[in-house]
């Protein structure tokens, strides 16, 4: 693999640097807040889930035994 010196390095770097288009500050808090919504939906998701499971393991264990 080619070596290329610090300055170079630095001088490519900054180049790709610039061809990066960045998220506004709209995008930032609009995806950050889906994200938030979303983490929370699946949350009282699957405390749903695991609590009807968990009934119905008991009902079925007491059921039994």
């Amino acid at each position: 693999m080619a070596r290329t010196n610090p300055f170079q390095f630095i001088q490519q770097v900054r180049s790709e640097v610039s061809k990066v288009t960045w998220p506004t500050r709209r995008e930032v808090m609009l995806t950050s807040g889906m994200v938030i919504a979303l983490t929370a939906l699946v949350a009282v998701f699957f405390s749903l889930v695991d609590l009807a499971i968990r009934s119905g393991l008991t009902g079925l264990l007491s059921f039994l035994g």
